[in-house]
């Protein structure tokens, strides 16, 4: 049995007031990057897995709940226990639900294509906009009898078909995902495979990716500037594997630390893991010399909305580009956080990659959080310094990716709290 995931609410609301300083130690939340990612290839393997400090928040639990419909075996307790389906996965006839997993549908959407039957690939949130039609033309270009959009605008619901045999591919697109979607299928189709990505955009998270399946066992060559050689018919191993801490969620706890001034500690993370987020220290450095900044978040697009709160407390111009692809997560997070932003009183400027701030006093407003979890902890790390009482619609969305966020800066000294039903 599955623990139960928190279900949308949307009369939850954030409030936060203006706090003088934090301080304590906080344990980082485990990684979602890498919770999504063990468990695709324990789930894609043959025997027992085991996943140590797995992240349990809805969109972890979507791609768990997929892969549970597709035949593998997924059990809760102190760690998560998988029996995987050693490559063949079955059809879901009645489809699988990804929630508002956009790693969750591409993933899920590609290891669908290694079943004999159809399935289709749905969800809920704002997943009938997140855009699979590259992903879904590779997959009919290696194989697969069916992959398309169901009402044909290149989004979900997305009916596949297998199977999957292998080949040359370009693909397009801006999402890494695409990518790293192949990847996990391909080594399990019986033909070799090249999958060269026309654009890279988030390469470190492909870089993870590559990373399970090496230590699955699995044989996957990268070659500059952006080919991938994949090894067909194989089988994964089975791994006993512990998560590390998620340098994504804590960016807003460090961002937390710098707009208050304070000093706090944050635990369970790896300063050399691959996860691109990592970068956040050196933004938070840059923030505190120079009158402007540059930062190319090209590789890093999560950390645009706690980045464009942070630039509202730092000294100066903070210009913030080569993100395009931010606009395509949860919401358009650009457009977003620019609108949000400015309720504050921020001086903000949006642009077709990304946002320049300028410093400035921020006044406590009632806010929209555009039903993403990374845009309502942005804006609450932000109104941390506004003056007054800032109101934040979406506390609901937390569960997506950071369901102690409120918890956990309240432990820290903020004067922030959860209401509503």
């Amino acid at each position: 049995m599955s623990p139960r995931a928190a279900g949308p609410n949307t009369g939850r609301r954030i409030v936060v007031s203006r706090t003088r300083e934090l301080s304590g130690t906080v344990r980082a939340p485990p990684s979602k990057s890498h919770t999504h990612r063990a468990l695709a290839v324990a789930c894609l393997a043959r025997g027992r897995s085991t996943v140590h400090n797995a992240l349990l928040s809805d969109d972890c639990l979507a791609t768990a709940e997929c892969f549970r419909r597709l035949g593998a075996v997924v059990e809760f307790g102190k760690a998560v226990r998988v029996t995987g389906v050693d490559g063949r996965p079955r059809a879901a006839p009645f489809g699988i639900d990804v929630g508002n997993s956009g790693t969750t549908l591409r993933f899920l959407t590609a290891v669908c294509a290694l079943c004999d039957g159809e399935t289709v690939i749905d969800g809920g949130g704002t997943i009938r906009r997140r855009p699979v039609g590259p992903l879904l033309r590779a997959l009919s270009d290696l194989g697969a009898r069916r992959a398309e959009s169901v009402p044909g605008n290149g989004c979900p619901p997305a009916a596949v078909a297998g199977r999957l045999r292998g080949g040359r591919v370009p693909v397009y697109g801006f999402s890494s995902q695409f990518v790293s979607a192949l990847l996990l299928a391909l080594p399990l189709a019986p033909r070799d495979s090249v999958v060269e990505a026309m654009t890279l955009n988030s390469r470190p998270y492909v870089a993870m990716t590559m990373e399970h399946l090496e230590r699955a066992g699995a044989g996957v060559r990268f070659e500059e500037p952006g080919t991938f050689r994949i090894d067909g018919g194989q089988s994964y191993w089975p791994s006993d594997y512990a998560v590390p801490g998620d340098h994504s969620s804590a960016a807003f706890l460090r961002a937390a630390a710098f707009i208050t001034e304070s000093d706090i500690n944050i635990t369970g993370l790896d300063p050399r893991d691959s996860q691109p987020d990592r970068a956040i220290g050196g933004i938070i450095s840059q923030m505190g010399v120079g009158s402007t900044r540059e930062l190319d978040l090209r590789d890093m697009p999560d950390l645009l909305p706690v980045a464009a709160a942070l630039g509202c407390h730092a000294a100066g111009t903070t210009v913030l580009r080569n993100v395009r692809h931010s606009r395509a997560k949860e919401s358009d997070r650009i457009s977003a956080m620019c609108a949000e932003l400015r309720k504050l009183r921020a001086r903000i400027t949006e642009r077709p990659d990304g946002l320049v701030v300028t410093g400035s006093e921020l006044a406590g407003a009632r806010l929209d959080g555009h039903n993403d979890h990374r845009i309502v902890m942005a804006l609450a790390v932000a109104a941390l310094r506004a003056e007054g009482r800032t109101v934040i619609d979406g506390a609901e969305t937390l569960s997506k990716s950071y369901p102690g966020f409120v918890d956990d800066l309240r432990a820290l000294g903020a004067r922030i709290r959860v209401v509503g039903k």
